[in-house]
């Protein structure tokens, strides 16, 4: 059995919770988590990949056990994510890795690239975006009205989003068989948000959001400059981040792996073995 290390690390006064697992030589794999979870999303993938790698999964500021300070005494960007996530790998020792990046992993990860490019040897994206194909507008056009207006309507537009409907439909929707997902993996989520304050900083993120798009450009710059390495690969039932994200990474990584799988937008729930077996193939071949 594979033992995984369940740690705390302080960054500029904010705890960063993390988990690891692997040998403290071995290459490392940094695993970046989305909304509304944590690194719980990857607690069956770390023991599943440890046996060759360092692999490590932290907690952002805001979520899981990580310190969750108010708006007030912490600004919720994702600038300000990728800024603590950066001194976090500096804190443990880490200074090349692969990334796997999920859904606000994404632009914490697409950040960290651009600030030290060279200490990127691979990505794995699983429905997280870098280009604006992928975008279903159902789910979008909410948070780029609140981005473009920040008004208080716009703003409590976003906050089902928060609810326990939306967070359950995240992990349910487009899975084959939504009894395979364990529920346990929402109930821990909503517990979290349920915490005072929370709708407040995960509105701040919503409103956030749009300025990762800005991003985009320099991304595909350094994807396509540096010949990094890319597998994306994708629910392809994903009603959050469609499919054609996965499938833009070949505008600028025309080698690049893509791999759609019959599930949704959380595939290490209903997908973990296909997931696994794909991501160790593909870093055995890199």
């Amino acid at each position: 059995m594979t033992t995984v290390h369940h740690r705390t690390v302080s960054v500029d006064g904010l705890d960063v919770f993390y988990r690891e697992a692997g040998a403290a030589d071995a290459p490392v794999v940094l695993l970046l988590h989305g909304y509304p979870t944590s690194s719980h999303m990857f607690r069956h993938l770390i023991p599943a990949l440890a046996d060759r790698y360092r692999v490590i999964a932290p907690d952002h500021i805001g979520f899981g056990r990580s310190s969750a300070p108010s708006v007030d005494d912490f600004d919720y960007t994702f600038a300000a994510l990728a800024e603590v996530t950066g001194r976090f790998l500096a804190a443990v020792g880490v200074d090349e890795y692969a990334i796997y990046v999920q859904d606000y992993g994404a632009p914490v990860g697409w950040r960290l690239a651009l600030d030290h490019p060279e200490a990127v040897t691979g990505v794995i994206s699983q429905n997280g975006n870098a280009y604006e194909e992928g975008f279903v507008p159902s789910f979008w056009d909410p948070i780029w009205a609140d981005a473009a207006e920040r008004t208080a309507e716009t703003r409590e537009a976003l906050r089902p989003a928060l609810g326990r409907d939306a967070v359950e439909w995240q992990y349910t929707h487009g899975v084959p068989d939504p009894s395979t997902v364990d529920p346990d993996a929402w109930e821990h989520d909503l517990a979290l948000l349920a915490r005072p304050g929370q709708d407040d900083v995960q509105l701040a993120l919503f409103r956030d959001y749009a300025t990762n798009r800005d991003l985009y450009p320099a991304v595909h710059d350094w994807l396509r400059d540096s010949r990094v390495p890319v597998l994306a690969i994708w629910g392809r039932h994903d009603e959050i981040f469609a499919a054609e994200g996965a499938a833009a990474f070949r505008q600028d990584s025309p080698e690049a792996r893509v791999e759609l799988v019959d599930g949704g937008h959380f595939l290490l729930e209903s997908h973990l073995d296909v997931v696994a077996a794909t991501v160790r193939d593909w870093l055995s071949t890199r």
